[in-house]
């Protein structure tokens, strides 16, 4: 085993840095966000911080990097601030190199979806576009944003109000099979990868050694 201090990780140079930190936290949702700005130029940026926050109300939050002025990027977080309003999109297997080009640091005046060969959609009246490429989108509302002191970036607080994905890809109990419908995960900041079903367990209970599985991921659970 092989440990690091604070210090340790502090000298450590610039990028090997954040590649090893930002793989400390597992595997993570890869998901393109969508907006738009006033002039109705598209935006896309690839995140990995998207963290579920509760379902009543259905939150969902996102970190965003400390933004800059507008003419220099941060282009996504400026344009969320502007409409209110952005749609996150599950990034598929076929199509994750395309995702991960969002990456790149485009002009403010580039249509991001059409440099990466992807189609934007509207729905609910949302202003934001979602990718209909995406096998699962939701569309959000800015609710709430918090400045992380210690290095500037922003957790924006999005609720959830619409919501797509096949309807085959939902279980009776409301589980939704994400493996099913071919999304990839990520680590770190480039490692794409897709993941192998082992089991749903049920509720855990104190008085039992050991909660009952179900192998069949669709079949789910009678909730009493």
């Amino acid at each position: 085993m092989k440990t690091l201090s604070d210090l340790d990780l502090e000298l450590m140079p610039r990028r090997k840095r954040g590649r090893l930190v930002n793989s400390l936290s597992g595997f993570k949702s890869a998901n393109l966000i969508g907006t738009t700005d006033g002039e109705g130029t598209h935006n896309l940026s690839i995140v990995s911080s998207a963290v579920h926050l509760g379902s009543d109300p259905a939150l969902i939050g996102v970190v965003f990097r400390p933004p800059a002025e507008r003419e220099h990027g941060s282009h996504t977080y400026w344009n969320i601030r502007e409409t209110g309003v952005f749609t996150m999109n599950h990034v598929g297997r076929d199509w994750y190199m395309r995702g991960h080009q969002a990456s790149a640091r485009y002009a403010e005046d580039v249509n991001e979806f059409e440099e990466l060969g992807l189609t934007p959609i509207y729905r609910c009246g949302f202003e934001a576009p979602a990718v209909e490429e995406a096998p699962v989108r939701l569309g959000l509302e800015r609710v709430d944003e918090w400045r992380i002191p210690q290095n500037e970036c922003r957790f924006v607080v999005g609720q959830i109000r619409w919501v797509e994905f096949p309807e085959s890809a939902l279980a009776q109990d409301g589980y939704l099979d994400l493996e099913g419908l071919g999304v990839v995960a990520l680590s770190s900041l480039d490692g794409y990868h897709v993941t192998k079903k082992l089991n749903r367990l049920a509720y855990a209970k104190p008085e039992q050694s050991a909660p009952d599985s179900q192998p069949d991921f669709m079949k789910g659970w009678q909730d009493a």
